[in-house]
This record gives structure tokens, C-alpha cells and sequence, in this order.
């Protein structure tokens, strides 16, 4: 079976077509209206800010990972990109209730007593709410006609395992392991992203070292996730140990500071996602996080359970190394690269079944 062009298929275009600019542009709308009537530098009002950043990545996040499954021809992606689509419904439903923190004040008054901070008729949350509402809504349908074209790409793409594993059950359950492992090392560089966008934009001082360091976290975080990805496709065992290690530690303060101790890293640049998830409700500093509590909570409970699921799954793919899969790990992408037809030197002579030129053939004269 031919393998079909990248975007050469309605399926495929389609597909991409779902990740409209309808929602930038409606929560562009938002954040205009609002920057209109307050100053969005307060820390009580950087939640607006905050708000259209992480959406702006996350589409951008979106429609590369769509892009990258679809050349890959991985059904697995596709289906962590729906999964995906669903956390932005939740985090946009979640937004609504954080913009209200961020703007209302005094909630039974209206507009002619103060349009910004009131919450009744006439105000500046009213005005907005409406749109914040329709967010989640635009999602949530883009979601199942998403789901309408994953199916066709499902029977589109079902094959590519085939032709790079071929039929033995053990090596296809084997790869489909290693495409969910470099599956979630994307999701994990884009939760701990959001989650180090929301304390730049909304909780850390500029003039702090903190705020240094958590901008040097990305390219680090960055270049430690590359190299797992490396590892487990080139199967070096002493940097998947390693790239283990970090995942574990990274769960709990105590381990983080263990490998602070040895100066493999600061604290601060790896997510330390247990710890951050106390500091928010701590009554010493549960004020600092007021405004974008929940969203910093769901985005920190997220990249827990991502970390977890990474960890166990890098195990797994540890495990099988050096049992056959190194070959179709490597060479999986030329594999599933459309290939032209070959053409004879004959113009009267038709190709065979899979699309090379006869060999000439010899006459008995």
C-alpha cells in the first residue's frame, strides 16, 4: 500500500484546518478591553496577560504537534492531541472564574458605581464575560470535528506500524511504548512551560534571581527532554539512566535537593512540582498566587501526573532495549516517506505491482 503525501490527503488537511484563529482572536478581544480601562502591570490584573500567553502557546504548541503527527503518520499523537484539546476546554472554563478574581471586587454593584472592579450589569466583567464563555464552547465543538477526522486518519495512518515493525505482535507493542514516551516528552516540556510562563507573567519580581533562573529553566528543561527522546531512540543506556533519575527526583523537594547537592542542577530549574503545587495554598504565601491559583494548580496536577507517566513508561522502554527495535526506531521516518515511481527507460513498458520498472527480460531467440 502506497504511503500517502504529507497533507495530500482531505483527511489530513481537514485536520489542520480545526486549529482556527477564532480563539486567539477572541481572547486578543479580551485582553484589549480590559487593558483599555486598568493597568495590567498590578499584580491582581496579570492574570488577563497571563491568560492570552498561554493560550497563543498552546495553539502554536497544537498545530505543530498536529503537523508532526501527521508527517510521522502516528495515530498515537493524534490521539494525545485530542486529549490535549480537551485540557484547553478545561483550562478556558477555568479562565472565566480566574478573570472574575482578577477584576471584580465588590460583586453586587453595577457599572454606575465602578465599572472595573463591580460585577453587576454595565461592568467592565460583564462586558467580557460573555466572550470568555464562548471560548470554551469554540473548543469544545472544533473538539468533535476533530475527533470526526482522527477516525479517517486512524484508518489512513493504521498501517505505517506494519510497515516498519512488520507483523510480529511483540515489536509492534514494543514501538508503539517508544511512541508514547517521545508523545509525552512533548506534552512535559509544554506543561512545565505553562506552568514557568504564569510565574514569570503573574507571581515573580523581574528584579528577582528567581526570575533569572526560571527563564534559564526552559532551555535547560528543553535540552534534558532531547536527550531522553535521544536515549531511548538510540537505546544509550547510561543517558537514559540518567534522564530516569532526573524524572524521579524532580517529583519531591528532598530529591531536587539532593541533586542541587551534587551541582547538577538548581532547584529552581527543574519543576519541582510537588513543592510549588504546597506553596500555593501555604497561608505565608497562598496571597502571592491569588489570582491564578486554580489555573497553576491544574497546570501543576497535570505535569505530576505527566512526569509520573513518563517515568513509567521510560521503564518500559528501558527495558526493551537491545531486543530488535533499534533498526525500525531509527529508519522509521524514511520509511514512511512517500516514494516516487520509478520509471523504465521503455515507455511501452508498464511498472509491476509495486510500482518499479519489469526487469528486462530475456528472449530465448
Amino acid at each position: 500500500m502506497a504511503v500517502e503525501p504529507f497533507l495530500g490527503t482531505r483527511a489530513q488537511r481537514f485536520f489542520i484546518a480545526t486549529k482556527a484563529v477564532a480563539v486567539l482572536a477572541i481572547i486578543s478581544l479580551v485582553f484589549r478591553l480590559v487593558a483599555e480601562h486598568v493597568d495590567l502591570n498590578k499584580p491582581n490584573y496579570k492574570t488577563i496577560p497571563c491568560y492570552l500567553a498561554l493560550f497563543v502557546l498552546a495553539e502554536i504548541f497544537e498545530l505543530l504537534m498536529a503537523f508532526d503527527a501527521l508527517r510521522l503518520r502516528n495515530v498515537i499523537q493524534l490521539a494525545g492531541i485530542l486529549m490535549f484539546h480537551v485540557a484547553l476546554v478545561v483550562f478556558a472554563a477555568i479562565q472565566v472564574h480566574e478573570t472574575r478574581a482578577a477584576l471584580v471586587r465588590t460583586p453586587n454593584c453595577d457599572g454606575s458605581v465602578n465599572y472595573v472592579t463591580c460585577g453587576g450589569r454595565g461592568t467592565l466583567y460583564r462586558k467580557v464575560e460573555h466572550l470568555l464563555i464562548v471560548v470554551p464552547c469554540v473548543i469544545a465543538a472544533a473538539w468533535f470535528i476533530m475527533i470526526f477526522f482522527v477516525r479517517a486518519l486512524y484508518y489512513e495512518f493504521g498501517w505505517a506500524i506494519f510497515r516498519i515493525v512488520g507483523a510480529n505482535p511483540a515489536m509492534k507493542t514494543m514501538y508503539q511504548f517508544y511512541q508514547v514516551l517521545i508523545c509525552l516528552l512533548k506534552f512535559d516540556f509544554f506543561a512545565f512551560t505553562g506552568v514557568t510562563i504564569q510565574l514569570l507573567i503573574v507571581v515573580l519580581s523581574r528584579n528577582s534571581a528567581e526570575f533569572g533562573l526560571t527563564i534559564a529553566a526552559i532551555p535547560v528543561v528543553l535540552m534534558f527532554l532531547i536527550g531522553c527522546g535521544i536515549a531511548v531512540k538510540r537505546e544509550i543506556k547510561w543517558l537514559m539512566t540518567f534522564s530516569l533519575f532526573l524524572m524521579l527526583a524532580s517529583e519531591t523537594y528532598c530529591e531536587c535537593q539532593y541533586v542541587v547537592s551534587f551541582g547538577l542542577i538548581d532547584d529552581s530549574l527543574l519543576c519541582v512540582p510537588v513543592y510549588k503545587l504546597v506553596r500555593f495554598y501555604e497561608p505565608g504565601s497562598e496571597e502571592q498566587y491569588e489570582t491564578t491559583r486554580a489555573t497553576l494548580t491544574v497546570f501543576t496536577i497535570v505535569s505530576i501526573l505527566l512526569l509520573l507517566t513518563t517515568f513509567g513508561v521510560g521503564l518500559r522502554c528501558f527495558y526493551d532495549f537491545e531486543k530488535g527495535l533499534y533498526e525500525s526506531k531509527t529508519s522509521d521516518t524514511l520509511l514512511l516517506q512517500p516514494k516516487r515511481v520509478a520509471r523504465s527507460n521503455n515507455p511501452g513498458e508498464k511498472p509491476n505491482a509495486l510500482g518499479q520498472p519489469l526487469e528486462p527480460r530475456m528472449s530465448i531467440e
